[in-house]
């Protein structure tokens, strides 16, 4: 639970919670700030490779793929996945925290929320 993503004003914001709150404003250092975030991981076992800016993902996606398809290991290769967008922070958050939990999460990924949107404890109703 050393890094965590935060959602403050529309973007994502990424703390190491190690860091001491600061004394004068009580506030830890972000390690990043960004509109929306990606996360690179193995299909096949879940395992998280790196997460972050998506152009820095995606570039350190493709980089990678080449170097194992060049050393003859395309298998390796072809299970490297990038999921970027609007995703729902409680979400990214376990993917840091939990082994192999992006595997599940790319599993329900058509159905998750738009992750600018805040959840609500309470449905919408309408005044009767």
């Amino acid at each position: 639970m050393e890094m965590q993503y935060q959602l403050k004003s529309g973007s994502y914001y990424l703390y190491d919670m190690r860091d001491a709150p600061s004394a004068v404003t009580g506030e830890r250092r972000f390690k990043l700030k960004t509109d929306t975030v990606a996360i690179a991981f193995d299909l096949h076992t879940g395992q998280v490779h790196q997460h972050g800016s998506p152009h820095r993902i995606q570039s350190w996606a493709s980089h990678t793929r080449r170097r194992l398809r060049a050393a003859g290991a395309v298998e390796a290769a072809n299970d490297i996945v990038v999921v970027s967008g609007p995703l729902p922070v409680d979400e990214l958050n376990k993917c840091l925290w939990i082994n192999g939990y992006c595997r599940r999460m790319f599993k329900r990924l058509a159905s998750l929320p738009h992750g600018k949107f805040q959840r609500t404890a309470e449905p919408f109703r309408k005044a009767a």
